[in-house]
């Protein structure tokens, strides 16, 4: 995972697998980057995410509950068709604005 802050844009560059035994370090380090940064706008791309399962959709809506204490506004960015599908069905859209990668 990487991290990128420009002005109150906070860009997290997630990877690999988000499942049950990545999550959780993925939530806490991006916790403490919002809490650090305080951005008015998160975005979680999702580019070079090989597999999700459940946790990731337990992973957006807490950060964007953690978000929604500022006002912050979410954007999932670069989903694969597959992960698209699935925060859809999980009613993710109104919590964030969700785009297809290429």
């Amino acid at each position: 995972m990487r991290i990128s802050s420009t002005g109150e844009v906070l860009t997290i560059y997630l990877n690999g697998e988000i499942d049950h035994h990545s999550a959780r370090a993925m939530r806490e380090e991006i916790d403490k980057a919002i809490d650090f940064n305080m951005p008015s706008l998160l975005i979680l791309d999702f580019t070079e995410v090989t597999f999700m399962d459940s946790s990731g959709i337990g992973l957006v809506m807490g950060r964007f509950k953690n978000l929604q204490k500022n006002g912050a506004k979410l954007h999932l960015t670069n989903l694969s068709d597959n992960i698209y599908k699935i925060m859809k069905l999980a009613g993710i859209e109104r919590l964030a604005v969700l785009e297809k990668g290429a």
